[in-house]
């Protein structure tokens, strides 16, 4: 969880996104292990900086609805409580995404915060091919090709199993 912790403080200065970001790739790691993430969270929380545990059990809670927030959805608590709501109490991915969204508030990070757990935790299998069919992004410096799907895919693969340089 460190390493995610790492990462957040490039972006984040408050050490609550850093546990936030800690225990999403935490559940990450544990969905992509072929276990259910959000059964028993005991060992993630226990995990988590003593001075942010609390705060985090009650909105990872199997009773914790998105109308029990205290702030605004763009905070990390929120944020991710209601990401975990939506792919606890929703067992599609795509309304899962919906649920998130139907939200309101910060809508994107929400949304985007569902759909990596989503993700994880139903496969990539289950996001809706007209989701990904019309997907195409040209990138600087790729001489004007526009990569599909299949594409990132094999590239995102690549960066996984290419050694390390220097």
């Amino acid at each position: 969880m460190d390493a995610a912790r790492w990462i957040a403080a490039l972006t984040h200065g408050d050490p609550a996104a850093w546990e936030g970001s800690a225990i999403f790739h935490d559940l990450v790691r544990v969905a992509l292990d072929g276990a259910d993430p959000l059964t028993d969270l005991g060992q993630t929380l226990a995990a988590v900086q003593p001075d942010h545990r609390e705060r985090y059990a009650i909105v990872l809670a199997p009773d914790w609805h998105p109308d029990q927030a205290t702030e605004f959805n763009g905070a990390v608590w929120p944020c991710l409580g209601s990401a975990v709501w939506a792919v606890r109490t929703i067992d599609d991915y795509e309304d899962a995404i919906r649920a998130a969204i139907d939200l309101g508030g910060d809508t994107d990070t929400v949304a985007a915060v569902t759909g990596g757990l989503a993700g994880a935790v139903y496969g990539p299998a289950a996001i809706p091919a007209h989701w990904t069919e019309p997907l195409h992004v040209p990138l600087p410096g790729s001489g004007g090709r526009t990569l599909f799907l299949t594409h990132l895919v094999d590239l995102a693969r690549d960066l996984v199993e290419r050694p390390p340089s220097g």
